[in-house]
């Protein structure tokens, strides 16, 4: 195959997996055109169309199915077989791509990967926020970050940060309006601000004496992010639900007031998490050692 063939290929690979051209181009860095008309010299150069147009989507034919369905996985065995080999290499190399919250990111993943994005120069890191619970596979993460009770089944889980404990936090002045809640249920009494994830809303989790509550709250707001719950709570929308570490300096100042401090309690906190079948090349391995929780009450 033609160096030229084999680059129109993997730009109608990209195409077909995410159904549309604007999709491929933002992952690959190229313009919508580039990725147009290579698909469209594959398509000539094969004698057969491989792709159905409309304004409003873009699918495989039968033949690009086809084509989708043998060439992708010969392709990416491919790249596994190279990616091994530089892995032999003395320099630990390559690129390793991460979904995570943003929570995690700033105060886990940044702090702890900058020294070693400083000492191995040729290590890349792409970090993508989402809040979802993204699969790594499909999407073709290397790694994941979630909380620890959200893991998925399958995979090996590394722990990266300490427990986390999450609080109802609001401002004085909406206290001062309302009477502050003495348990759980009586949030619903309350304007809260709701979290989105992965097209839900997140119920509340509370626990006290071993009893465990979960609150679906009501509010004006819904955010689908932890920084913009913070924010909303900080201005006075309602009662947010956010990290302790988060909300503290807010609390220290009186910006934020606590309620319900008796019903949180600490939970696992973030691990990294990756399929076992995972190359575990040199950079790779040095990036999990990197974030890796190491707990400073260990003797």
């Amino acid at each position: 195959m033609a160096r030229d063939d084999l680059s129109n290929l993997l730009m109608f690979l990209e195409v077909a997996r995410e159904r549309s051209f604007t999709k491929a181009a933002k992952k690959l860095g190229l313009s919508q055109s580039a990725i147009s008309h290579a698909v469209q010299r594959l398509e000539q150069g094969m004698g057969v169309r491989l792709l159905t147009r409309t304004t409003r989507s873009v699918s495989p034919t039968q033949a690009g199915e086809h084509l989708l369905q043998t060439a992708a996985p010969r392709l990416e065995e491919v790249q596994a077989e190279m990616s091994a080999l530089s892995a032999m290499s003395d320099k630990p190399a390559g690129n390793i791509r991460i979904t995570t919250s943003d929570h995690a990111a700033k105060t886990i993943l940044l702090p702890k990967l900058a020294p070693l994005l400083r000492a191995y120069r040729d290590i890349k890191v792409e970090l993508v926020v989402d809040y979802g619970l993204t699969d790594i596979a499909a999407e073709r993460f290397d790694a994941g970050v979630r909380l620890g009770e959200h893991l998925a089944r399958g995979m090996i889980a590394v722990p990266i940060g300490p427990p986390v404990k999450l609080i109802a936090v609001g401002t004085p002045s909406y206290f001062a309006q309302h009477t502050p809640p003495k348990k759980p249920q009586e949030l619903m009494n309350h304007c809260c601000i709701n979290l989105r994830i992965s097209g839900s809303l997140y119920a509340w989790e509370f626990e006290k004496s071993s009893r465990e509550i979960k609150v679906r709250v009501e509010g004006q707001m819904i955010v689908n992010g932890v920084d913009e719950m913070l924010v909303a709570a900080r201005e006075g929308i309602g009662i947010g639900f956010v990290p302790e570490d988060q909300a503290e300096p807010y609390i220290k100042s009186g910006e934020l007031q606590v309620v319900l401090a008796d019903w949180s309690q600490p939970f696992t906190g973030f691990h990294l998490y990756y399929p076992s079948r995972k190359q575990s090349s040199p950079a790779f391995s040095l990036v999990v050692d990197a974030l890796r929780y190491r707990s400073t009450s260990r003797r």
